[in-house]
């Protein structure tokens, strides 16, 4: 997160790396915790009420930003509005409703790397259909990401030992 290291010629911003960060942590304890914690029997209810828990403090926290000041919904694109409701429906609803439910039948090690892989697929479409560059940074990220989730994917998980304090 260094300004020094600038591939490609930006730096990065240290503000959003940290957001970053916090995210990760936040979403890989989200996930151990799906596990363990008490919740509504139906992956569908369970994935609304995340969801719109999400949305309510996401909403607050734009307002509280200043997010809509300069909003006006009609100068929106249709396309733009359709994009919304493609990610809404089959990219929030439909997937995070299959990722609760696997997250109970496979291990978080291996469910999680779904959301490592899809920046990168997003990232090649975005070049390869809608015209946007790669830097060496996107390249490289990309890499790292990608063998990170053979490693994790490919990794037998051995038996820990047990240790007693006894």
């Amino acid at each position: 997160m260094s300004h020094r290291l600038n591939l490609d010629g930006v730096p990065i911003d240290r503000v959003g790396a940290i957001a970053l960060v916090v995210a990760a942590m936040s979403w890989s304890v989200s996930s151990v915790l799906t596990r363990k914690l008490p919740l509504p029997p139906s992956k569908v209810m369970s994935s609304g009420v995340q969801m719109l828990a999400g949305g309510v403090f996401l909403a607050f926290t734009a307002a509280a930003l200043g997010e809509f000041r300069d909003f006006h919904p009609w100068t929106v694109s249709r396309g733009a509005w359709l994009s919304l409701l493609y990610l809404t429906v089959a990219g929030s609803i439909i997937a995070f409703t299959a990722y609760l439910w696997l997250i109970h039948h496979e291990s978080p090690t291996k469910v999680v790397t779904y959301a490592y892989v899809n920046p990168v697929v997003a990232v090649l479409l975005g070049y390869f259909l809608g015209g946007e560059s790669l830097g060496l940074r996107t390249i490289l990220g990309a890499l790292f990401v990608l063998i990170s989730v053979v490693v994790i994917t490919t990794t037998r998980a051995g038996k820990r030992p047990r240790h007693s304090l006894w």
